[in-house]
């Protein structure tokens, strides 16, 4: 096992990237100039919002309407432009995950018969906000129930692609056809071995005592915080164990496209991968509520996995500073002094 997590850490070190990043925006820019195209009036009025609208801003993964296009507002052929997009934005086991999260809609429609939320895999929303271009600032969002996806444009670069929200409901699909599904399975199974690979005296630092969160705690707030940074550190684990945090963190990083599954690794190693930790609250068997907590200086990541007898995963990575791009953009309208600025908005 050693052997195998050596060579995920060697990966952490220096990802294999394969296209630059003028590269990958170019390819973005056509995709999403490619959909656009391709709506009458009335559906592009319904898919673009100015880029400083308070809705860029405005994100949620509960089943309900949002601002932007959903899938049942497209034909075939739009269908396929907006899929389009997303493959350019996500890794194909990122498009993988999410269009397997969508699907569990109509699983819950059966489980739940009709009671509860409208249950509906194509009230999913495509929204771009400004107007993409090689120059100015716009954006890209993917949202509905268990999928929130969010990509910040600044002059010519894609600066951010976070928050990142995804969940599963049913976590696994116990029973018909879809039987053992489990899109988000990795990240609890690696979670789960890594608190119980613990011993003694790395558990009082890595199991918290105290009740296990209802929800992730950041929740859908427009700015991440955590008010404490607890957990057993990095460099308190040993190799192996250090192998499998790592093997965690680049699972959800590599929901996005190399190259930007490469962007956010590289900021982690410049903050420093001493100065991440490990946080463990609930019970360690499956089947118990449980929560865990990625943390470093510059991200946090959160895993929740207590709804319907612990058979519901939610998991976010938020970036303390450059959510929606915010820290790139506050640098940028210093700059331009004379542009408006999206983060003045009141909250």
């Amino acid at each position: 096992m050693l052997r195998r997590f050596v060579v995920v850490a060697t990966i952490f070190g220096a990802l294999a990237v394969s296209a630059p990043a003028a590269e990958v925006f170019k390819e973005v820019l056509g995709s999403a100039n490619a959909f656009l195209s391709s709506l009458n009036e009335e559906q592009r009025s319904a898919t673009v919002l100015p880029f400083n609208s308070d809705e860029r801003l405005n994100w949620h993964y509960v089943p309900k309407d949002r601002l932007g296009i959903p899938f049942q507002k497209l034909d075939e052929k739009q269908r396929e432009l907006a899929l389009s997009l997303l493959k350019t934005l996500l890794s194909q086991s990122g498009f993988d995950t999410v269009e397997t999260i969508r699907s569990l809609e109509d699983v819950l429609k059966i489980v739940e018969g009709g009671k509860g939320p409208v249950r509906d895999h194509e009230m999913y929303y495509f929204t771009i906000f400004g107007t993409p271009s090689e120059t100015g600032n716009w954006g890209v969002r993917y949202e509905g129930h268990h999928i929130s996806l969010h990509w910040t444009s600044v002059e010519g670069k894609i600066v951010s692609s976070f928050p990142q929200f995804l969940g599963s409901n049913p976590g696994e699909v116990k029973d018909g056809p879809r039987k053992g599904t489990r899109p988000l399975g990795a990240t609890e199974d690696l979670g789960r071995s890594l608190v119980k690979s613990l011993d003694e005296k790395q558990r009082d630092e890595g199991v918290l005592k105290c009740d296990v969160p209802a929800d992730v705690i950041t929740g859908a707030s427009r700015e991440a915080a955590i008010e404490e940074n607890v957990g057993i550190p990095y460099t308190a684990l040993n190799a192996d164990q250090q192998g499998v945090l790592i093997s965690l963190i680049q699972l959800l990083a590599n929901i996005q496209r190399p190259e930007l599954a490469e962007e956010r690794l590289a900021k982690l190693r410049e903050a420093g991968i001493d100065n991440i930790k490990f946080a463990w609250i609930g019970g360690t068997e499956k089947g118990e509520k449980h929560y865990y907590r990625i943390q470093g200086p510059t991200f946090v990541i959160e895993y929740d996995n207590t709804q319907n007898h612990a058979n519901h995963i939610h998991v976010v990575w938020r970036d303390f500073n450059g959510d929606f791009g915010q820290d790139v953009l506050k640098r940028h309208y210093t700059a331009h002094a004379d542009s408006a600025h999206p983060g003045e908005h009141k909250h």
